[in-house]
Protein backbone atom coordinates (compact mmCIF):
# COMPACT_ATOMS: atom_id res chain seq x y z
CA UNK A 1 0.00 0.00 0.00
CA UNK A 2 3.12 2.71 1.29
CA UNK A 3 4.71 1.12 -2.17
CA UNK A 4 1.24 2.02 -4.47
CA UNK A 5 1.37 5.40 -2.84
CA UNK A 6 4.38 6.12 -3.18
CA UNK A 7 4.39 5.33 -6.88
CA UNK A 8 1.01 7.23 -7.05
CA UNK A 9 2.86 10.65 -5.71
CA UNK A 10 5.79 10.38 -8.02
CA UNK A 11 3.34 10.09 -11.23
CA UNK A 12 1.53 13.18 -9.99
CA UNK A 13 4.77 15.48 -9.34
CA UNK A 14 6.22 14.31 -12.95
CA UNK A 15 2.48 15.65 -14.60
CA UNK A 16 3.12 18.88 -12.92
CA UNK A 17 7.04 19.54 -13.90
CA UNK A 18 7.09 21.83 -16.99
CA UNK A 19 8.13 19.97 -20.03
CA UNK A 20 11.19 21.44 -21.11
CA UNK A 21 10.32 22.43 -25.31
CA UNK A 22 14.55 22.24 -25.91
CA UNK A 23 16.82 24.62 -27.53
CA UNK A 24 15.62 26.11 -30.64
CA UNK A 25 17.04 24.29 -33.86
CA UNK A 26 17.27 26.00 -37.82
CA UNK A 27 18.49 23.27 -40.37
CA UNK A 28 21.23 24.62 -42.56
CA UNK A 29 20.94 23.23 -46.27
CA UNK A 30 23.74 21.88 -48.03
CA UNK A 31 25.04 23.76 -51.54
CA UNK A 32 27.50 22.61 -54.16
CA UNK A 33 28.46 25.45 -55.37
CA UNK A 34 29.79 29.40 -53.93
CA UNK A 35 26.80 31.58 -53.52
CA UNK A 36 27.08 35.30 -54.89
CA UNK A 37 26.51 37.80 -51.76
CA UNK A 38 24.98 40.93 -53.55
CA UNK A 39 23.42 42.30 -50.60
CA UNK A 40 20.57 41.48 -52.17
CA UNK A 41 19.75 38.17 -51.42
CA UNK A 42 19.50 37.53 -55.38
CA UNK A 43 21.06 34.39 -56.08
CA UNK A 44 18.99 31.83 -57.27
CA UNK A 45 20.42 29.29 -54.84
CA UNK A 46 18.74 30.59 -51.68
CA UNK A 47 15.60 29.43 -53.21
CA UNK A 48 17.30 25.84 -51.08
CA UNK A 49 17.28 27.59 -47.90
CA UNK A 50 14.62 27.51 -45.29
CA UNK A 51 13.35 30.57 -44.37
CA UNK A 52 13.10 31.06 -40.60
CA UNK A 53 10.48 33.66 -39.57
CA UNK A 54 9.60 33.25 -35.88
CA UNK A 55 10.85 36.25 -34.28
CA UNK A 56 9.38 39.00 -32.09
CA UNK A 57 9.53 41.63 -29.53
CA UNK A 58 10.61 39.62 -25.88
CA UNK A 59 9.80 42.63 -24.02
CA UNK A 60 7.32 44.71 -25.61
CA UNK A 61 3.81 43.62 -26.32
CA UNK A 62 2.80 44.55 -29.16
CA UNK A 63 3.63 42.23 -32.15
CA UNK A 64 6.99 43.32 -34.17
CA UNK A 65 7.53 43.95 -37.63
CA UNK A 66 8.35 41.09 -39.48
CA UNK A 67 12.20 39.99 -39.76
CA UNK A 68 13.21 36.37 -41.77
CA UNK A 69 16.55 34.77 -41.79
CA UNK A 70 17.66 31.96 -44.13
CA UNK A 71 21.21 30.11 -44.25
CA UNK A 72 23.28 27.68 -46.51
CA UNK A 73 26.04 26.35 -46.57
CA UNK A 74 28.76 25.02 -48.78
CA UNK A 75 32.61 23.24 -48.25
CA UNK A 76 33.61 26.71 -47.51
CA UNK A 77 31.24 29.24 -46.64
CA UNK A 78 28.36 29.33 -44.14
CA UNK A 79 25.75 32.13 -45.69
CA UNK A 80 23.24 34.28 -43.74
CA UNK A 81 20.49 36.34 -44.96
CA UNK A 82 18.25 38.74 -43.14
CA UNK A 83 15.43 40.57 -44.65
CA UNK A 84 13.99 43.30 -42.23
CA UNK A 85 10.47 45.35 -42.57
CA UNK A 86 11.72 48.67 -40.97
CA UNK A 87 10.04 51.76 -41.72
CA UNK A 88 11.97 54.09 -39.58
CA UNK A 89 15.47 52.75 -40.48
CA UNK A 90 18.42 55.12 -38.78
CA UNK A 91 22.19 55.18 -39.11
CA UNK A 92 24.25 57.21 -36.94
CA UNK A 93 27.32 59.11 -38.79
CA UNK A 94 30.34 60.79 -36.40
CA UNK A 95 33.50 59.51 -37.40
CA UNK A 96 31.61 56.14 -39.05
CA UNK A 97 33.61 54.16 -36.61
CA UNK A 98 32.53 50.63 -36.15
CA UNK A 99 30.88 51.17 -32.82
CA UNK A 100 28.81 53.31 -34.03
CA UNK A 101 26.73 50.32 -35.72
CA UNK A 102 25.06 49.77 -31.90
CA UNK A 103 23.49 53.47 -32.09
CA UNK A 104 21.69 52.64 -35.41
CA UNK A 105 19.05 50.30 -36.60
CA UNK A 106 21.01 46.73 -37.45
CA UNK A 107 20.88 42.49 -37.24
CA UNK A 108 23.02 40.53 -35.10
CA UNK A 109 24.76 37.12 -35.13
CA UNK A 110 26.20 35.70 -31.73
CA UNK A 111 28.34 32.87 -31.85
CA UNK A 112 29.41 30.89 -28.48
CA UNK A 113 31.84 28.23 -27.71
CA UNK A 114 29.81 27.25 -25.34
CA UNK A 115 26.84 27.05 -22.92
CA UNK A 116 29.29 29.66 -20.69
CA UNK A 117 29.75 31.76 -23.48
CA UNK A 118 33.83 31.49 -22.39
CA UNK A 119 34.01 33.06 -25.15
CA UNK A 120 31.32 34.08 -27.52
CA UNK A 121 31.61 36.37 -31.13
CA UNK A 122 29.35 39.32 -32.23
CA UNK A 123 28.41 40.70 -35.23
CA UNK A 124 26.21 43.89 -35.45
CA UNK A 125 25.47 44.05 -39.20
CA UNK A 126 24.18 47.90 -40.31
CA UNK A 127 22.05 48.74 -43.19
CA UNK A 128 24.99 50.51 -44.45
CA UNK A 129 27.35 47.28 -44.65
CA UNK A 130 29.21 48.19 -41.49
CA UNK A 131 30.17 45.65 -38.96
CA UNK A 132 30.77 46.61 -35.30
CA UNK A 133 32.55 43.00 -34.85
CA UNK A 134 33.85 42.35 -30.94
CA UNK A 135 34.74 39.19 -28.57
CA UNK A 136 32.56 38.78 -25.49
CA UNK A 137 33.05 36.96 -22.06
CA UNK A 138 30.11 36.32 -19.49
CA UNK A 139 29.03 39.02 -18.47
CA UNK A 140 28.78 41.73 -20.78
CA UNK A 141 33.06 41.66 -20.57
CA UNK A 142 33.74 42.81 -24.23
CA UNK A 143 36.59 43.41 -25.91
CA UNK A 144 35.74 46.12 -28.75
CA UNK A 145 39.25 46.14 -29.97
CA UNK A 146 39.03 41.98 -32.06
CA UNK A 147 37.88 41.89 -35.49
CA UNK A 148 36.79 38.88 -37.10
CA UNK A 149 40.31 37.02 -38.73
CA UNK A 150 40.96 38.86 -41.66
CA UNK A 151 39.70 38.04 -45.20
CA UNK A 152 36.96 35.50 -43.42
CA UNK A 153 33.75 37.87 -43.44
CA UNK A 154 31.98 39.40 -46.54
CA UNK A 155 29.15 41.56 -45.38
CA UNK A 156 26.41 43.20 -47.95
CA UNK A 157 23.63 45.29 -47.60
CA UNK A 158 21.02 46.94 -49.21
CA UNK A 159 18.31 49.37 -48.61
CA UNK A 160 14.87 48.50 -49.59
CA UNK A 161 11.45 50.05 -50.02
CA UNK A 162 10.18 49.03 -47.12
CA UNK A 163 13.56 47.90 -44.78
CA UNK A 164 16.81 46.69 -45.60
CA UNK A 165 18.79 42.93 -46.29
CA UNK A 166 21.87 42.03 -44.86
CA UNK A 167 23.90 38.91 -46.39
CA UNK A 168 26.57 37.69 -44.67
CA UNK A 169 29.05 34.88 -45.91
CA UNK A 170 31.61 33.50 -43.25
CA UNK A 171 34.10 31.13 -43.68
CA UNK A 172 34.84 28.07 -41.80
CA UNK A 173 38.44 27.68 -41.67
CA UNK A 174 37.17 31.05 -39.52
CA UNK A 175 34.21 28.96 -37.54
CA UNK A 176 36.69 26.08 -36.93
CA UNK A 177 40.10 28.84 -35.61
CA UNK A 178 37.29 30.65 -32.71
CA UNK A 179 35.99 26.82 -31.92
CA UNK A 180 32.38 27.70 -32.82
CA UNK A 181 31.87 25.09 -35.56
CA UNK A 182 31.76 21.54 -33.84
CA UNK A 183 30.86 18.52 -35.29
CA UNK A 184 28.44 20.45 -38.32
CA UNK A 185 26.53 23.00 -35.32
CA UNK A 186 26.74 26.27 -34.18
CA UNK A 187 25.38 28.03 -31.31
CA UNK A 188 24.43 31.46 -32.51
CA UNK A 189 21.78 33.97 -31.64
CA UNK A 190 19.88 36.03 -34.15
CA UNK A 191 18.90 39.12 -33.31
CA UNK A 192 17.67 42.62 -34.44
CA UNK A 193 18.23 46.25 -32.88
CA UNK A 194 15.23 48.35 -33.87
CA UNK A 195 15.67 51.86 -33.41
CA UNK A 196 12.66 54.27 -33.14
CA UNK A 197 11.94 57.23 -32.46
CA UNK A 198 9.99 59.17 -29.34
CA UNK A 199 8.83 62.16 -28.78
CA UNK A 200 11.44 63.77 -27.16
CA UNK A 201 13.49 63.81 -30.10
CA UNK A 202 15.68 60.53 -28.82
CA UNK A 203 15.85 57.70 -30.27
CA UNK A 204 15.49 54.61 -28.49
CA UNK A 205 15.52 50.28 -29.19
CA UNK A 206 13.32 47.67 -29.67
CA UNK A 207 14.77 44.36 -29.49
CA UNK A 208 13.82 41.40 -31.61
CA UNK A 209 14.68 38.15 -31.25
CA UNK A 210 14.44 34.16 -32.48
CA UNK A 211 15.35 32.50 -29.17
CA UNK A 212 12.99 34.07 -26.42
CA UNK A 213 15.90 35.06 -23.74
CA UNK A 214 14.70 34.05 -20.13
CA UNK A 215 15.13 37.76 -18.56
CA UNK A 216 12.64 40.31 -17.51
CA UNK A 217 14.47 43.34 -19.34
CA UNK A 218 16.29 43.44 -22.64
CA UNK A 219 19.73 41.42 -22.69
CA UNK A 220 20.81 38.91 -24.98
CA UNK A 221 24.00 38.34 -23.73
CA UNK A 222 23.11 35.48 -21.80
CA UNK A 223 23.15 31.90 -22.31
CA UNK A 224 19.15 31.58 -22.79
CA UNK A 225 19.01 34.03 -26.41
CA UNK A 226 20.74 31.31 -28.16
CA UNK A 227 19.42 28.21 -30.48
CA UNK A 228 20.94 25.77 -32.70
CA UNK A 229 22.58 26.10 -36.27
CA UNK A 230 22.75 22.67 -37.90
CA UNK A 231 24.36 21.84 -40.43
CA UNK A 232 22.80 19.56 -42.90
Amino acid sequence: MVLKSITMLVLILVTLIPVNQGVKNYAVKKISEDLHVTGKGSDPLWKNAGTLSDFRYPWEEEPSPATTFRALHNETWVYCLFEVKDDQVFIFRDKDDKTEVASSSRAEIFFRVDEKLSPYYCLELDPAGRVFDYKATLYRKFDTEWSWPKNQLIVRTDRTEDGYTVEVAVSKASLKQLGLLKDETLQAGLYRGDCVPESNGERDFKWISWVIPESETPDFHIPSSFGILNLE
